[in-house]
């Protein structure tokens, strides 16, 4: 936590206290932490997180979301909260995460800066709200790709960065098929009615040179178009992938090295992914971000598939 904290303090110009003692808040288990957020030494912001598994009593994975948002008309600042699943600290104080979790930690703490950073003074349209679904991932995919940045304060030897990329890549070609495919079969059986779904779905697999198997009941399990909200609109995960790498694109260009020229990008982007919220078009405040439309050139240039 310490070192993502770093990190966020260093691109985006905010300070992260833990408030502790009397001025901590009650909270609802003693593991609880509480934390401020300031600028030039003013609260503007306020996140709690609770780190550790709980059985029976947490449901699994982590996840971010809101207890208040931004109101200039009541005065009330945003308040976030984050709930993890990392395990127990062990005798010497450490909990430690595999890789995937740190990442995950990570994009979590993405949403909760949109949350928190917002400069819309209106409840309805700061932060998270109103963001359109297919860009509501841009700023927690984002983060995910500074887990391996010295600036956390832990230095990663490249031998382990190059691995870990390789990890990472393996077989993307393949999954970004597959994930077209997915896409592109929600669109096709959402945008008239049809009598055989699964002739569609064999067509779409088939022109993406994905396998079909015989018998296959893929779209009895494809929940996500038929009841997890995410109907003629799973491409907004593929989308919000290209978006999120052709932001990180803008740190690459100047030199990730470059701490002066990363720190006036990160300051760009906390005014605009960060800051804007849903009081304008995502595609629009990414257009002021980069000063063009989006490119999926970023992201296949990531994912190994590009030069």
């Amino acid at each position: 936590l310490e070192g993502l904290f770093r990190l966020t303090e260093f691109l985006f110009a905010v300070e992260i206290t833990e408030v502790t003692g009397a001025k901590k808040p009650s909270v609802w288990h003693p593991d609880v932490r509480f934390f401020e957020v300031c600028e030039k030494g003013a609260p503007i912001a306020h996140f709690y997180i609770d780190p550790y598994v709980r059985n029976g009593e947490k449901r699994g994975g982590a996840w971010m979301s809101e207890f208040r948002n931004r109101c200039d008309r009541r005065g009330e600042k945003p308040l976030a909260y984050l709930a993890l699943n990392a395990p127990k600290p062990d005798a010497k104080g450490a909990s430690l995460l595999p890789f995937r979790e740190v990442e995950t930690l990570f994009h979590e703490f993405g949403h909760a800066l949109q949350c928190m950073l917002t400069r819309i003074g209106e409840e309805g349209a700061a932060g998270i709200s109103l963001i359109e679904w297919d860009a509501v991932e841009v700023a927690s995919q984002f983060m995910e790709n500074w887990c391996l940045d010295d600036r956390t304060g832990i230095h990663v030897p490249e031998e382990l960065k190059a691995k870990v990329r390789a990890a990472r890549n393996f077989r993307a070609a393949t999954a970004c098929r597959r994930q077209l495919a997915f896409a592109e079969t929600d669109m096709r059986l959402h945008e008239k009615e049809v009598p055989d779904p699964n002739a569609v779905k064999n067509r779409v697999f088939a022109h993406f040179g994905l396998d079909i198997l015989p018998n296959d009941l893929f779209l009895n399990a494809f929940s996500h178009i038929f009841a997890g909200g995410y109907s003629a609109g799973y491409y907004g995960y593929k989308w919000s992938e290209v978006m999120s790498a052709d932001c990180y694109g803008a740190f690459e260009e100047v030199g990730i090295a470059n701490d002066a020229a990363i720190q006036s990008v990160g300051r760009a982007y906390r005014e605009t992914i960060l800051a804007l919220g849903g009081s304008e078009s995502a595609f629009d405040v990414f257009v002021r971000f980069r000063k063009r439309k989006p490119s999926s050139a970023a992201l296949l240039r990531q994912q190994g598939l590009s030069r």
